[in-house]
């Protein structure tokens, strides 16, 4: 499936609203696990209502200390519009933890048991500066994730560069195969191509993908 879009703000609403929501009765579970979530909570809000447990990781401990003030709603964190959303939301988040993508569990020291859902947006293309670090970081987070269950995938494409404040950061551009050559079966690609007039020097990106995809059992 392909859309188009007209300005940033309005892929960051898609894709808020998209992962997992539209898929409620393929895509649930008992628990899902977040991987490099950042100090947001879109991507928690939209699949909240489709487990029983959520369970966010952070890179870094900034991130972590930010996420935790957003969901126990104390002074000082960042807030989304829709109270009563946000209020579901910190009942179903059981833990925050540190994770690495580099390592073979990316929770250690903590060990949990693998996942219903998986989720990753915005995280392992800046993480990994080629492909076959990718590869290995895929390979290390689907360990947390039960075979035959579903990772959704989302990030920029076409993206080598964004900035944050005074400070330039490398991205890796993608490539959708990668995941069938780690283990996974692709079954909803979708793209949200950039279409707007907008001059932004902070981020190369041509759009937004969305992959749903299925981890094989396995042998």
């Amino acid at each position: 499936t392909i859309y188009y879009y007209n300005a940033m703000d309005t892929c960051l609403v898609k894709r808020a609203s998209r992962i997992l929501h539209s898929e409620p009765d393929v895509i649930k579970g008992d628990t899902l696990i977040d991987t490099g979530s950042g100090p947001t909570i879109h991507q928690l809000l939209s699949t909240c209502e489709s487990f029983k447990e959520i369970i966010a990781t952070v890179y870094t401990y900034q991130n972590l200390w930010e996420l935790e003030k957003r969901l126990k709603n104390e002074p000082g964190g960042n807030r989304y519009r829709g109270a009563e959303k946000e209020a579901r939301l910190r009942k179903t988040v059981k833990q925050v933890l540190k994770c690495d993508v580099h390592k073979s569990n990316p929770l250690d020291p903590v060990v949990l048991p693998p996942a219903d859902c998986l989720v990753s947006s915005l995280c392992l293309e800046a993480a990994c500066k080629d492909l076959n670090i990718y590869r290995v970081a895929l390979k290390n987070i689907s360990s947390l994730l039960k075979p035959e269950e579903h990772l959704v995938l989302s990030g920029d494409l076409g993206c080598s560069f964004y900035i944050v404040g005074p400070q330039k950061f490398s991205c890796l551009v993608q490539r959708r195969e990668v995941l069938s050559e780690t283990g996974f079966f692709i079954q909803e690609p979708e793209v949200l191509f950039r279409d707007d007039t907008i001059v932004n020097d902070c981020s190369d990106f041509s759009g937004m993908y969305f992959n749903i995809a299925y981890k094989e059992k396995e042998m």
